[in-house]
């Protein structure tokens, strides 16, 4: 058999569509979608894992804190800044490669607007607030281009 065969060979220069991305799904709750507990730590978990896009459920919440949970269940609520917290700190402890935080905004002009400054308050020069045209996805920076990088998708 060919040795070469034997080695994994990573190609990350590609446009990011190139790839399989594995993601998260409802990725605050640590049980049943209706009626378990919302978790930050949920996050520490997955990205250890190696999960590389998370989904955050967005929605306005007490004193002008927006909140993550699953929307109409008694699952419970924890604070988006937390979640950014969490994400911020364990994002890239096994893998440098960027993670993209789906967001699913439910959320009032006022609140996203504590969700924006959040997210720059937070991941700082980590949040890449390039903008790219969906036009051409081949246009789409490389994984190799975005490490270290948190993408928000929303």
């Amino acid at each position: 058999s060919n040795p070469l065969h034997r080695e994994v060979h990573q190609d990350m220069e590609q446009p990011l569509c190139h790839y399989f991305i594995a993601s998260s799904h409802n990725t605050y709750l640590s049980g049943d979608q209706l009626l378990s507990q919302s978790r930050a730590d949920m996050y520490a978990r997955v990205l250890q894992a190696g999960c590389r896009c998370v989904e955050v459920d967005c929605w306005d919440g007490p004193d002008g804190e927006p909140v993550v949970h699953h929307g109409y269940t008694l699952t419970s609520k924890i604070l988006f800044r937390d979640v950014a917290e969490t994400i911020n700190k364990y994002a890239f402890i096994k893998n440098e490669f960027p993670v993209i935080l789906s967001i699913e905004n439910h959320c009032s002009i006022q609140q996203q607007k504590k969700i924006a400054q959040y997210l720059k308050e937070i991941f700082g020069d980590k949040l890449d607030l390039s903008s790219v045209s969906t036009g051409d996805p081949t246009q789409l920076p490389s994984p190799q281009d975005l490490k270290g990088k948190i993408l928000v998708k929303v």
